[in-house]
């Protein structure tokens, strides 16, 4: 879809064309000047500087020639080495102009003539002026006056001509580019002017079209537009716009219609006004009732989360004595623990006893059959010392007290063995209890293990009970805070309410600054 052009388009597009011509203009201008300027440039530095140098090396040529032939009329050395010196000078100013003519730019014709003059220049140097300069040197004046009768006589006109021919060329090409440049710049002047005038004939041809555009996509003079505006902005809308400048997509037909949009707008925002000022009134005393329930709804929350808070207090209560009681039960598992390991100990112990008590009954034993045999040895020693007679009554008197010592020994040992048995049997009884009161230990070892076990999962289960009502006791403290969240909500959207109620009525006010037409149907 082809949009229409804006005015600024329009504007642009014009004074672009013109703004485009003129810098076309500019341009060629500066391009006309550069060529001029390339063109002077070019006549000084390849012509007028060239002929400066190519004079100064005629110049050095010439004065060469004139030095040579002094030097032969003044035969004396100081006045030879002065004149060669000077000779020596020319030569490397004249090498340093030659050089710096052949870096300028050469025609085609220029440069065959340069390497004629090279040819030249070469053969009189060679064969005129540098065998004189030598001579010279040897002090030999007739050679050198020889010389420069005959080479250098004949050799001169030769060089002076080609160097003539140089410098008259640089005058033709000078003469020529003035020419072209010149003929080149009137018809760029020409070019220039007509430039102009074509941009002076865009320029009032588009500024007619821009100012015939301009005023039919207004569709009225400025300063109609103006009172239409004028009164539209006052809230008159009741003004009738002129058929005949309502012409289709100007800038009067839009105000008509925008006339007709705001007319239907105000009847409209006025209707809405009362609406919204009955929904107002509704939703204020929807919000009191909303309000007073939120509140009790708060209190009740709030009587519910100190219960859960006793309940969360009483749980922990709980699980920590749960911990205390875990904590003694492991103490007394410990207790128990070593208490077995001791019975353990003393019955290990109670049964070496009962093996000494056995050994020792044993070596009683052995006692008793020695006290045994002794008797009856002392018995046998009696008898011998009967039958010995008086030589035999001291071994008889020894005899019977080794017989009474046997005899108590055998008692004591026959005791002793008594103590001894019924030691055993003690030691026996004692083993019995403490292998039974082991026995016991290890089962209030079972006991308390599991009753330290069973005291665990309940400790486990307080705490996690402990975490659930904590849990729960988190969420009602939440559901209290959004509950009084949800009181200040509904108090802010009664306040909301009553405001939008005083700026329906304060939009009733603003709208009845218009001036509306009965609305039609």
């Amino acid at each position: 879809m082809n949009r229409p052009m804006t005015v600024t388009q329009r504007l642009g597009l014009g004074f672009g064309l013109s703004l485009a011509l003129m810098l076309l203009i500019a341009v060629f201008a500066w391009h006309s000047l550069d060529e001029s300027n390339a063109a002077m440039k070019s006549i000084y530095e390849d012509r007028t500087v060239p002929m400066g140098q190519l004079g100064e090396i005629r110049y050095l040529v010439a004065r060469d020639r004139f030095i040579l032939n002094e030097a032969t009329h003044n035969p004396t050395p100081a006045a030879t080495e002065r004149h060669l010196a000077e000779f020596d000078a020319n030569r490397a100013r004249a090498r340093a102009e030659w050089d710096a003519y052949m870096a300028t730019y050469l025609t085609p014709e220029e440069a065959k003539l340069a390497q004629r003059q090279i040819v030249d220049m070469q053969a009189y140097l060679n064969q005129g002026l540098m065998p004189a300069a030598e001579a010279l040197r040897r002090q030999d004046y007739d050679s050198a006056r020889q010389v420069l009768a005959t080479q250098v006589a004949a050799l001169a006109p030769a060089a002076l001509q080609s160097l003539s021919e140089l410098l008259a060329l640089q005058v033709t090409v000078a003469k020529e580019l003035y020419e072209t440049a010149s003929a080149q710049n009137a018809r760029q002047l020409w070019l220039i002017f007509a430039l102009g005038t074509a941009s002076g004939a865009l320029a009032i041809v588009t500024t007619l079209w821009v100012t015939r555009r301009i005023t039919r996509q207004l569709g009225a003079e400025p300063h109609e537009l103006a009172a239409v505006a004028n009164r539209i902005a006052s809230g008159d809308l009741t003004l009738q716009a002129r058929q005949h400048a309502a012409v289709e997509g100007s800038v009067m037909a839009s105000m008509q219609a925008m006339r007709q949009t705001l007319n239907h707008l105000v009847h409209a925002v006025r209707q809405g006004v009362d609406c919204v000022s009955t929904a107002s009134g509704q939703i204020a005393q929807g919000n009191q009732d909303l309000s007073a329930r939120t509140e009790a709804q708060a209190s009740s929350l709030q009587q519910t989360a100190a219960s859960m808070e006793e309940l969360s207090s009483t749980v922990q209560s709980t699980a920590s004595n749960v911990q205390s009681a875990q904590r003694q039960a492991s103490e007394a598992m410990e207790v128990v623990q070593r208490t077995g390991e001791a019975m353990r100990g003393v019955v290990s112990t109670f049964a070496g006893i009962q093996q000494a008590s056995r050994r020792i009954a044993d070596i009683i034993g052995v006692i008793d059959g020695i006290a045994f045999q002794t008797n009856i040895l002392a018995l046998n020693a009696a008898v011998e010392a009967a039958r010995a007679g008086e030589q035999g009554r001291g071994f008889a008197v020894v005899a019977a007290e080794v017989r009474n010592l046997a005899q108590r020994s055998a008692d004591a040992a026959r005791q002793i063995k008594q103590l001894i048995t019924e030691s055993v049997e003690r030691i026996d009884g004692g083993s019995a209890l403490i292998a039974g009161v082991g026995t016991t230990i290890g089962d209030v070892v079972s006991r308390v293990d599991g009753i330290s076990s069973l005291i665990a999962q309940i400790a486990l289960e307080a705490s996690e009970q402990h975490a659930g009502v904590s849990q729960i006791d988190g969420a009602m403290q939440q559901l209290d805070q959004v509950t009084q969240q949800n009181a200040a909500l509904v108090e802010e959207a009664a306040a909301a309410a009553a405001s939008l109620n005083q700026q329906a009525a304060a939009l009733a006010e603003a709208v009845a600054v218009f001036k509306a037409q009965p609305a039609t149907a």
